[in-house]
């Protein structure tokens, strides 16, 4: 029995632990796979978890045997192995664990709202391949922070829980009562003649990728008349053989599109694994993804008023800035790329009197604060499915919100790999780097919004377009996004990028071979 003093100190040094920290989140491999051992092992996972318990009790003021914590999965192989290590911590702190099974990382947080739960661990590795696992924290203030994830591990590290209780474990079948405030909501707000069936004669599909999203599909769309025949891969399988479940992945976009099209659909929708992203296709089989998603998003969220704060990630596009403040009159507030730092900053303007609707990544990652500022991607494909319906009454599509809004000719993204052990440092001492020799250089001119990395315009008709680099949020990777409205652009601004970078020996940048030709 490993029973710790309530008083014991949690560690601040380095745990064994830390290097599953990820961003906001808990990582690492969960299935022995091409020789890599597991990491997310049933002592981890278990002392992580017993440690969120400790956390919570000390954040919420109560003993830890008044405390009730929900759980759930996704539809990764391992599962149900992570799920018993997480139900045995938690019931041996003496909490009540409610175990909701296979479930979204919204209806998570959703549970602490709806069913008065202290707190909320999903077991989840969002996109990542099939043999990662993870675990992500919510109370009913939102999901855990970065420091909330030290805190933790460094609790875990130390064994400092008391874990010599006896709680209990109950199933519980909660998605039932999320599906229903999805419909509800989708009821009301299109306020058809028959009330009851909204979406009556529109087609919309769903590709949930074998990830948990499939309940879209039966359990809100179809009940309130849609007809979904034609979705592909609802049933849940952690092994993923169709495609990565991820709107960004191109494999899996060209997948829904050929779908959509093939289905004559009106709307096609698809899901990342736990369904925190969504991503959509227009009935001519073309994209609402990235800038065009968010800027529906953010045409839904400020309901045509003028005057709102939109937030966004750092490589939103100019044409999307254009879109915001000179056709929605409103403020674009470009930030920090990382779902909580869009949405942190998001609350903090609100905070400040900013009246901030919204707050999203490129990703698919999408906010509302009328929803809690939580990253839904259920709640966001809802509100498309509601806007698509009642601009069909004014004989319009989503496509005509976007219309006027300036597209890229060009776009890419290159990663490049950083080989020094100390990525950060490294990432860094580049990026000061190009920022330095933009500096010195005409026609580099140096963005006045900013806010990671270095984001260069170029005016010239050659290349007549801009890049950010940035450190990634979670990996050893400098991510390069590019884009151009001439064509040919993209590769004038990457071999100019490389001109100045190719003296790092410790960056990987085999991504710009096909540009140097």
């Amino acid at each position: 029995m490993r029973s710790q003093s309530a008083s014991r100190q949690w560690n601040k040094q380095m745990g064994k632990y830390d290097f599953l920290k990820s961003g906001t989140d808990v990582r690492g491999i969960a299935v022995e796979y091409q020789g890599k051992a597991v990491e997310l092992t049933d002592e981890a996972v278990y002392d992580i978890a017993a440690a969120f318990v400790a956390f919570v009790a000390k954040k919420t003021a109560k003993k830890a045997e008044q405390l009730v914590i929900t759980v759930g999965h996704d539809s990764r192989i391992s599962a149900d192995r992570i799920s018993a290590a997480v139900l045995k911590a938690v019931k041996n702190c003496g909490a009540k664990a409610l175990f909701f099974g296979l479930a979204s990382t919204p209806a998570m947080f959703m549970s602490t709202l709806e069913l008065g739960a202290d707190g909320a661990i999903q077991i989840t590795a969002s996109h990542h391949p099939f043999f990662r696992n993870g675990l992500k924290f919510f109370t009913g203030q939102g999901g855990a922070e970065g420091s909330d994830i030290v805190e933790i591990l460094g609790a875990a590290d130390q064994k400092a829980y008391d874990d010599s209780l006896c709680g209990s474990v109950e199933n519980y079948d909660f998605m039932p009562r999320y599906c229903e405030i999805l419909r509800e909501q989708i009821k009301k707000e299109v306020g058809a003649t028959d009330y009851e069936h909204p979406l009556a004669g529109k087609k919309i599909i769903v590709d949930a990728g074998n990830g948990v999203g499939g309940f879209y599909a039966s359990e809100v769309l179809a009940p309130l008349g849609a007809d979904v025949s034609g979705s592909q891969f609802l049933e849940p399988d952690g092994m993923f053989p169709n495609h990565i479940p991820n709107p960004e992945n191109e494999e899996a976009m060209r997948s829904i599109c050929a779908a959509t099209l093939r289905e004559h659909a009106d709307l096609g929708i698809i899901f990342d694994t736990d369904v925190d992203r969504g991503g959509a296709v227009d009935a001519n089989g073309e994209e609402l993804n990235k800038n065009n998603l968010l800027a529906i998003a953010a045409y839904i969220a400020a309901k045509g008023e003028r005057g709102k704060t939109i937030v966004t990630d750092s490589i939103t596009s100019d044409g999307f800035k254009e879109f915001i403040e000179k056709e929605m009159g409103c403020h674009h507030h470009r930030f920090v790329r990382g779902y909580k730092n869009v949405i942190n900053e998001a609350i903090r303007l609100n905070e400040e009197g900013i009246d901030t609707p919204l707050a999203g990544e490129t990703a698919g990652h999408i906010a509302f604060r009328e929803n809690y500022f939580l990253d839904d991607g259920a709640y966001l494909i809802t509100k498309i499915v509601i806007e698509m319906m009642l601009l069909d009454r004014e004989g319009k599509t989503l496509n005509s919100i976007i219309a006027g809004m300036r597209q890229p000719q060009e776009a890419e993204e290159l990663r490049m790999d950083i080989l020094e052990p100390d990525f950060k440092a490294y990432g860094t001492r580049v990026i000061k780097s190009l920022e330095a020799y933009a500096a010195a250089h005409e026609g580099w001119i140096l963005a006045t919004d900013s806010r990671e990395g270095v984001r260069v315009n170029f005016a010239d008709a050659d290349a007549d377009g801009w890049f950010v680099l940035r450190l990634s949020v979670h990996d050893p990777v400098l991510p390069l996004n590019i884009e151009s409205n001439v064509a040919g652009g993209v590769k004038v601004i990457a071999r100019r990028i490389y001109e100045a970078l190719k003296g790092f020996e410790r960056l990987e940048m085999s991504a710009f071979k096909p540009y140097l030709s």
